[in-house]
């Protein structure tokens, strides 16, 4: 169990609802549909109402400083069937990366790879008490797209396993290189935590506003977003 989901929930009922995407730009096709996972009848592009709202008051902002940058949208809604396909998809991805046969490990080397699963994933919980973060529609991962319609290089993958992920990976860099990347991580931080959302501790694209995870950064009593029970 993670630190915030003792978090108690007490859910607003605001509605899920689909997010202009005309008004952002959009990973497409979505990754998590490319690989095979099925949303139902939502999309991967939802989220509550307010979390669009600040999220189009985040990008006004960005667009003031930077003419032209938009926020760039990898994932949002994530109902827990999707949350449960996409760890089993990187613990299968992990064996073969690691040329491992499931039936050949011990019950600790199996822990060991869960607990590389379970650095970027949220356990796929049916516990309406401990929702993974993205099945709340309160979370939203993203990047930044420059006015040529470039994603700037972050110095990381979304989703990569790897000590790089971390949004202050590249703090203490000296080289040029990794000085740009910790800019860009920092404005991004930037932009959304002007308006309220708060980031992931470990994962440099993740933010979200309202959920556990945001109510535990914040030292509020309690989150006003949980699972969409739809979902």
């Amino acid at each position: 169990m993670k630190p915030y989901q003792s978090i108690p929930i007490q859910d607003c009922g605001e509605a899920l609802i689909s997010i202009p995407l005309e008004r952002f730009s959009v990973e497409k096709p979505h990754p998590y549909q490319k690989l095979g996972a099925s949303y139902g009848q939502k999309s991967p592009y939802y989220l509550r109402s307010r979390v669009i709202e600040t999220l189009i008051e985040a990008q006004r902002n960005l667009q003031q400083q930077y003419l032209g940058w938009k926020i760039h949208i990898f994932d949002a809604y994530r109902p827990v069937a999707v949350q449960r396909f996409m760890v089993d998809y990187t613990f299968t991805f992990l064996l073969q990366e690691k040329g491992l046969n499931l039936e050949q490990l011990s019950p600790e080397q199996q822990e060991n790879l869960w607990q590389q699963v379970y650095q970027i994933w949220a356990v796929p919980s049916d516990d309406l008490g401990t929702p993974p973060p993205h099945s709340t529609g309160a979370a939203v991962d993203i990047t930044l797209m420059d006015d040529q319609g470039q994603l700037l290089d972050m110095g990381g993958e979304i989703d990569e396993l790897s000590q790089r992920s971390h949004p202050d990976y590249y703090a203490n860099q000296i080289d040029s290189k990794g000085k740009i990347y910790h800019q860009r991580r920092e404005l991004l931080n930037h932009i959304m935590t002007q308006v309220g959302f708060l980031r992931h501790p470990g994962e440099w694209w993740h933010f979200s506003l309202g959920d556990q995870m945001w109510a535990w950064q914040s030292q509020r009593a309690m989150a006003y977003y949980g699972r969409v029970i739809n979902g």
